[in-house]
């Protein structure tokens, strides 16, 4: 986790220990980093530096029956679409998040104040597991800390903030591990996984993390990696996104 300042307060504690049983095979993976080296194909040299401060967080919160030991059919993952009138990610679908305020305690508050900002999630209700080694963000290279969470009971989310996203939904984990709802898109210099998440397709950053849970956690299936243009695959969607090839 980034270096905390003289004077600064102590960011919101992970409890790892509560993890459910589902998911606890996941986080001991990720506080343990024996994942690291296991996804470095697929972060395409985004890692990092371990020294350097964190600039954005992000929330992957995880909903679903604590009690079970398998993936229970209720689990779910939070995820919000950007909408198409912002200026940069416009139209991307995107884990609610932002940039590192001078008031956030570090992080993991950040990615709790922001996921409240943007899709009403109380916080009470979140129970922060791990953090991810923070990576960087395609094009821009904003240093972001991916923030794992757990809630049985989410409550009410909804679009708080209409000038960054207008739609807020779960995404079923079976949809995101079905190899039908999986593709590998590229574009120019770029290919990397993607998502079918109904009428919406999530790639990039986002879908790069998906990925690296999906693999690490044993939940991935074999899919057709065979690639996919960018720009098609997206003029199918509901995503709004601009062309990336002129």
């Amino acid at each position: 986790m980034s270096e905390r300042k003289e004077g600064q307060l102590l960011d919101v504690p992970l409890q790892p220990h509560k993890a459910p049983r589902w998911l606890a095979p996941l986080i001991d993976r990720i506080q343990r980093g024996t994942y690291r080296e296991a996804v470095r194909p697929l972060l395409h040299g985004r890692t990092a530096p371990e020294d350097a401060a964190d600039e954005a967080a992000v929330l992957i919160l995880f909903t679903g029956n604590a009690a079970s030991a398998t993936i229970p059919d209720d689990a779910h993952v939070l995820i919000t679409h950007r909408t198409p009138r912002m200026r940069s990610h416009s139209g991307q679908m995107a884990f609610p998040g932002g940039h590192i305020d001078a008031g956030d305690r570090g992080p993991v508050d950040a990615a709790l104040r922001e996921a409240w900002e943007e899709t009403g999630l109380e916080r009470s209700r979140v129970t922060p597991l791990a953090t991810l080694r923070t990576v960087t963000t395609g094009g821009s290279g904003l240093r972001v800390r991916p923030v794992i969470a757990y809630a049985e009971q989410p409550g009410e989310t909804y679009v708080a903030s209409p000038f960054e996203t207008d739609d807020v939904f779960f995404i079923a984990v079976r949809d995101l591990v079905d190899p039908a709802n999986r593709l590998q898109v590229g574009l120019a210099n770029f290919a990397g996984p993607a998502f079918r998440a109904g009428c919406y397709v999530v790639w990039g950053f986002t879908a790069i993390l998906l990925s690296i849970l999906l693999e690490q956690a044993a939940w991935a299936r074999d899919w057709d990696r065979s690639l996919r243009d960018l720009d098609e695959v997206l003029a199918n969607s509901a995503n709004g996104e601009p062309r990336y090839t002129r």
